[in-house]
């Protein structure tokens, strides 16, 4: 009867060790892995009505201060790229050191990969940054960014490819008529129905020809390109009346064939502007209808619906990028409902939005840090929303 309870208790202690085992292996396996100094973290963290999830953080870590600002794309195998700006060395600032870097989902953006890999390297003498991909309607993907000389020489960049993101062409300077401070923003560049790519860009001329403070006025600018962008132009600046401050402009075309531009100010609202000529001249700048921050709005069109969806800080207070909410507009703009809060934390910091569209889900990759803690830019998070949950 001993010896039985004895083999009874060794069989059950040798269960418990198999179990502790492989906990632990669980547990080693899905930490996170840090590659350049690039702490990755996979999440499945889901809303209340389990529509919304935290896919990946990008953290920051050893000689990588920030990660932000990034763009999807999907590829014709269906994998889906997110290319963003890996910061390097001990500066986590806009004139940091930093390269362009990818990660990828080969599951509709449930997952993602763990390490990175460079796609553009610094370049420029601070760093390459803000990042824009669209596929062409001649199948190619375009690449775009800043690439960043000093305070007084920030210029948008555009490579291609033609073996789905394997290779990109040599670099083409797409602002040639002048050498200033130009701000492109991530996920900006759009082509039209009828072929024109549309880059909307802030100039900033402070005293002494270089970058002020975040609270610098802009010349609000929209180039144009009717050769796949191997040449740019512009007609003529988004009219000023007010002579308010005007930042970080967006575009979108209208069903009219309208282009609608949204803007950064600090009226507690975003300023709005309009082409009837597919971006040659604009409407003089006007308060919209989005409450805002000084920080920038993200606005997409939703292909299953045709409606737009709208991703910003809703509220009017100058300083604050918190909380991180959503709307959808059903006729252009005019109005907006669907009011949904992804985030509320009051110290968070929730800006620079890339929208990308799946079947069923949209991705936004996004900066999702917190200024109490010192990580407002630094933290770069793509959260995955089911489109029906949106529309509940």
């Amino acid at each position: 009867m001993d010896k039985q309870c004895d083999l009874k208790l060794s069989g059950i202690d040798s269960m418990i060790r198999l179990i502790s085992a492989a906990i632990l292996s669980v547990l080693f396996s899905s930490s996170a892995i840090i590659f350049s100094g690039c702490k990755t973290t996979s999440m499945s963290s889901k809303g209340s009505d389990h529509g919304k999830e935290i896919v990946l953080r990008l953290e920051p870590g050893p000689d990588n201060p920030r990660n932000s600002e990034g763009d999807f794309i999907t590829l014709k195998n269906g994998r889906i790229l997110f290319i963003y700006s890996h910061f390097a060395g001990a500066s986590g600032g806009d004139f940091g050191n930093a390269y362009l870097a990818s990660r990828y989902s080969d599951n509709k953006g449930k997952t993602w990969s763990q390490i990175d890999e460079k796609v553009v390297g610094q370049e420029g003498d601070m760093n390459v940054m803000s990042v824009s991909i669209l596929r062409l309607q001649n199948g190619e993907i375009a690449l775009f960014y800043a690439r960043k000389n000093t305070a007084s020489d920030c210029i948008p960049m555009m490579r291609t490819s033609t073996d789905e993101a394997k290779t990109w062409s040599d670099a083409i300077q797409c602002i040639t008529d002048r050498k200033e401070y130009f701000v492109l923003n991530n996920n900006r560049v759009i082509q039209l129905k009828n072929g024109r790519l549309l880059m909307p860009v802030s100039l900033h001329i402070s005293p002494g020809g270089v970058w002020g403070p975040s609270s610098a006025k802009g010349t609000i600018y929209c180039y144009l390109s009717d050769d796949n962008g191997r040449t740019w132009r512009y007609d003529r600046e988004v009219p000023n009346p007010e002579d308010v401050i005007l930042q970080e402009p967006g575009v979108i075309e209208l069903k009219s064939g309208d282009i609608f531009m949204f803007m950064r100010t600090g009226e507690g609202v975003q300023y709005v502007s309009y082409s009837k000529d597919k971006g040659e001249t604009w409407s003089p700048a006007s308060p919209g209808n989005i409450i805002s921050p000084r920080s920038p709005a993200s606005i997409a069109r939703i292909p299953s619906t045709d409606d737009l969806l709208l991703v910003w800080n809703k509220n009017g207070t100058d300083q604050k990028r918190t909380p991180f909410n959503i709307a959808v507009s059903k006729d252009e703009g005019k109005t907006w409902d669907h009011f949904k809060t992804l985030e509320d934390d009051p110290d968070g910091w929730y800006c620079y939005t890339a929208i990308h569209f799946t079947k069923k889900d949209v991705l936004l990759g996004h900066c999702a840090g917190n200024r109490a803690k010192g990580t407002g830019l630094a933290v770069t998070q793509i959260t995955k929303l089911d489109l029906d949950w949106i529309y509940k």
